[in-house]
């Protein structure tokens, strides 16, 4: 049987409730979009492959629920992330705003090397945009985060957004790995090294003793 992925990453969506995570998750999945669903309870997460640099990446994505509520539930989840989509609404000013508190929790709770971008979802809804692209821009900018503005609704930069996020993750992993064989030819050198010098401290007790 074929082998079905290379590798197995976990993203994490956060972000207030209604700003359209699981529209934004349901849309890239399953080619969707369904402005009716009601508010995720808790977590629900979904999966999906994609091929990036010759490499079929299975991604496990998790959908959290924005509620105040359900928050000590949903930080259980950050400790296994490898990557975060922050999401607000661009209609939504406090959505917006609140993306300090999201990228404090995660700060706290998620893994040092875990990777991040800024979303603004609802790009279609120009009419009632409260959040200029240049305020979304500077505030990614203020985190170290790549930025996107998506729409759900037309499908507009979410592929780009998801694999975007896919592809800093797999590229921290292979700096990861890159890090443990370099530490590990260093080992191997001084050990090789040690190996040599008592090789000569013997031959130079041999001569000695003759």
């Amino acid at each position: 049987m074929a082998k079905q992925y290379d590798v197995l990453f976990r993203l994490l969506l956060l972000g207030d409730s209604g700003v359209g995570k699981t529209c934004m998750l349901r849309r890239f999945t399953e080619g969707e979009f369904d402005p009716s669903h009601i508010s995720t309870i808790g977590v629900d997460f979904k999966m999906k492959t994609i091929k990036i640099g010759g490499l079929k990446v299975r991604i496990q994505i998790w959908d959290t629920a924005g509620q105040e509520r359900y928050q000590t539930i949903t930080k259980q989840y950050y400790r296994r992330a490898q990557g975060i989509i922050f999401v607000y609404d661009i209609t939504n000013l406090p959505s917006f705003q609140h993306i300090a508190k999201w990228a404090s929790d995660v700060d706290e709770f998620a893994p040092d090397d875990v990777q991040t971008i800024l979303v603004g979802n609802k790009a279609d809804e120009e009419f009632g945009r409260q959040v200029t692209k240049d305020q979304g821009k500077k505030l990614a900018e203020t985190y170290g985060m790549e930025f996107f503005e998506t729409s759900a609704s037309t499908s507009s930069n979410i592929s780009e957004s998801f694999i975007r996020v896919t592809e800093l993750v797999l590229q921290a992993q292979m700096r990861d790995v890159d890090d443990l064989l370099g530490s590990l030819d260093n080992y191997l050198d001084r050990a090789a090294l040690q190996e040599e010098k008592g090789s000569q401290d013997n031959d130079t007790q041999r001569t000695c003793a003759c």
